[in-house]
C-alpha cells in the first residue's frame, strides 16, 4: 500500500464520518424514520465493507485469491453506493450540500480504485495467502477507522431491526379528498412533537394535512392516512380546515446564534406562521382555532425560582424572548379573522426519540450527568405525552385561548433535575459544567443551559387539564424504563389541587 492510498482513504473516512453525523444523524435523523429503513440497511452493509477494508489494508497483504476477494468487496461497495443513491432519490429530498458531498465521496472513491488497481493486480500474481504488512502509524490509524465504522454498521443494523416495515401504500401516500371531513393542519408535522401529535390524531380517526419541506419523506413517515403538502399554496380555498397546529421551526439548541443563524431561527417560525395566517384569510371557512408553538423562553432567562404565570412580560433584548414574541405577535393576527389563538409556551419536552432527553439520558446512564452553571436556575420540563395532550386539549376546548404555559407543575432547580435524571438510571450526578467556558463556547445560546424560567401552567390547570406526568420522578422513570414496561404513576395533578405555583 502506498502513502497516497492511505491519505486518500483517510479523506474518504473523514468525509464519510461527517456525512453520517451531520446529514444522516442530525439533519435527516434516519435511525428514527421508518421510511429510511432500506437506506439504513444499505449504509450498514457499506460500513461493514469499509470496516473490513480499513482493517485489512492497515495490517495485511491480500495475495492471490484473497486479492480477488478484496476486489469483490470494493466492487460490492460501489454497487451498494449506486443503490443508495437510487433509494435516497426515492425516499427523501437531499439538501444541496449533501449532494455535493456525495459527489466528492464518489470522486474520491474512484481515485482510490485507480490507485489500488495496480496493487491488487500485483498481489493477485502471488500465491494465495494473507500476509502481515504493518505500516507504522497508518496501521493504527486505520484500526481506529475500521473499528469505528464497524461499530456504526452494527448500530445502523440494530436501527433497521427496530424500525417497522412500511408497506407499499405507505411509501407514497395519496392525498385524501378535499371534500372529506374538516382537517387538522399541522406544520412541522415530521418533527419530534408533530409526529407524535399526527399519530394520535390519525389513531382517533381525524383527517390530517401535514406541511413538510420534504413531502416524499413525510408521506412515508406519516403513513397513508395523512395528506402531505410542501407549501400551503397547494391547499385550495374550499378546503375544510377546522384547526391548525403550528410546530414548524429550526432547532434552537444546536448551532451558535450567529447573526445568520438568528435569521434562520426567526424566519423558520415567523414566515411559516405568517403563511398560516395568510391561508386562513383565503380559505372560504377560516379555521376555528390556531395553536401556535412558542416557548417559555418568552420570559427570558433568570437564576430565580420565582413563579411565572402567563401574564408575566417578555424580556426585550434577549434573543430567546424576542423570538417567542415575534412568533406570538404573528399568530395573533389570526384573531382578526375570528380564529381562537392559543400560544403554547413549551418547556423542555422530554421524550425517548428526540429532543434534549436522549443526549442527557445517555450521559446520565454512563454516570456522566452534570449540573450546568450554578444549578439554582429553574428547569422547566414537560413529558411528550403532556405536550401532545395539552395541544389536543387546546384544540377541543373553546374556552382555552391566549398564552398557555406548557410546563409540568413540578419545576425544579437544574441541580435537582440533574440528580433526578441520574437517579432514574441508578446513578449520581456529581459533575459540574462551569458557566464561563459554556458561555465562551456558545455565546448567548448558553442562556438555554445556564438560566431558566419557573413557568407555572396556571391557564392549563385553571381550565381543568390533568397532567399525565405531573411529577418529575414519575416522568423520568417512564422514560428510563423499557418501552412497554408498566410504570406506577402518582395521582394526577388536577386544577383544584395544583393551582398553587409551589411544588
Amino acid at each position: 500500500m502506498t502513502t497516497a492510498i492511505f491519505v486518500l482513504l483517510s479523506v474518504q473516512a473523514l468525509m464519510g464520518a461527517f456525512d453520517n453525523l451531520w446529514h444522516h444523524e442530525l439533519q435527516a435523523r434516519l435511525p428514527r424514520r421508518a421510511s429510511a429503513r432500506r437506506e439504513l440497511a444499505l449504509h450498514a452493509a457499506r460500513e461493514a465493507i469499509y470496516g473490513v477494508v480499513f482493517l485489512g489494508l492497515g495490517w495485511l497483504e491480500w495475495r492471490g485469491g484473497f486479492a480477488a476477494l478484496l476486489a469483490g468487496l470494493l466492487a460490492a461497495e460501489l454497487l451498494i453506493t449506486l443503490a443508495d443513491f437510487l433509494e435516497e432519490d426515492r425516499s427523501r429530498r437531499l439538501p444541496p450540500f449533501e449532494r455535493v458531498l456525495h459527489t466528492l465521496l464518489t470522486i474520491s472513491y474512484g481515485l482510490f480504485l485507480a490507485l489500488a488497481a495496480p496493487v491488487l493486480l500485483a498481489w493477485g500474481r502471488l500465491p494465495t495467502a494473507l500476509g502481515l504488512a504493518a505500516h507504522g502509524a497508518w496501521s493504527w490509524l486505520f484500526s481506529a477507522y475500521g473499528l469505528g465504522v464497524l461499530a456504526w454498521s452494527v448500530r445502523n443494523a440494530l436501527a433497521v431491526a427496530r424500525l417497522p416495515r412500511l408497506g407499499p401504500a405507505a411509501a407514497f401516500a395519496a392525498p385524501r379528498a378535499q371534500a372529506a371531513a374538516p382537517a387538522v393542519l399541522v406544520t412541522g408535522a415530521t418533527g419530534f412533537i408533530g409526529s407524535a401529535l399526527v399519530a394520535g390524531l390519525v389513531r382517533d380517526g381525524r383527517r390530517v394535512i401535514a406541511l413538510a419541506r420534504d413531502a416524499r419523506q413525510a408521506a412515508a413517515d406519516l403513513g397513508p392516512g395523512v395528506q402531505v403538502v410542501d407549501t400551503l399554496d397547494a391547499i385550495a380555498p374550499e378546503t375544510r380546515i377546522a384547526a391548525v397546529v403550528g410546530l414548524a421551526g429550526a432547532r434552537v439548541l444546536g448551532l451558535p446564534w450567529t447573526r445568520a443563524r438568528r435569521r434562520v431561527l426567526m424566519a423558520s417560525r415567523v414566515e411559516t406562521t405568517a403563511a398560516v395566517v395568510a391561508l386562513a384569510r383565503r380559505l372560504e371557512h377560516p379555521p376555528r382555532v390556531l395553536v401556535c408553538a412558542s416557548a417559555v423562553g418568552w420570559y427570558g432567562g433568570s437564576q430565580s425560582m420565582a413563579p411565572l404565570a402567563e401574564g408575566a412580560p417578555a424580556r426585550p433584548g434577549e434573543f430567546q424572548s424576542e423570538l417567542c414574541a415575534a412568533v406570538e405577535h404573528e399568530a395573533r393576527r389570526a384573531e382578526a379573522l375570528g380564529v381562537r389563538v392559543v400560544r403554547m409556551r413549551l418547556g423542555v419536552v422530554l421524550g425517548r426519540e428526540d429532543g434534549a432527553y436522549p443526549m442527557l439520558a445517555g450521559a446520565a446512564r454512563l454516570g456522566l450527568g452534570a449540573v450546568p452553571g450554578s444549578g439554582r436556575q429553574a428547569a422547566p420540563w414537560i413529558h411528550l405525552d403532556d405536550a401532545v395532550g395539552l395541544i389536543r386539549f387546546a384544540l377541543e376546548r373553546p374556552d382555552v385561548a391566549g398564552a398557555v404555559n406548557a410546563a409540568a407543575p413540578d419545576t425544579r432547580p437544574q441541580a435537582e433535575f440533574a440528580r433526578a435524571l441520574a437517579a432514574s438510571f441508578g446513578r449520581g450526578a456529581h459533575l459540574r459544567m462551569p458557566a464561563a467556558p459554556v458561555r465562551a463556547l456558545l455565546g448567548e445560546m448558553a442562556d438555554l443551559l445556564l438560566e431558566g424560567q419557573h413557568a407555572v401552567p396556571c391557564a392549563a390547570l385553571a381550565a381543568g387539564y390533568v397532567f399525565r406526568w405531573p411529577r418529575l420522578e414519575d416522568a423520568l422513570a417512564s422514560l428510563a424504563a423499557p418501552e412497554h414496561a408498566s410504570i406506577p404513576v402518582s395521582l394526577p395533578v388536577t386544577a383544584r389541587s395544583s393551582r398553587s405555583p409551589g411544588r
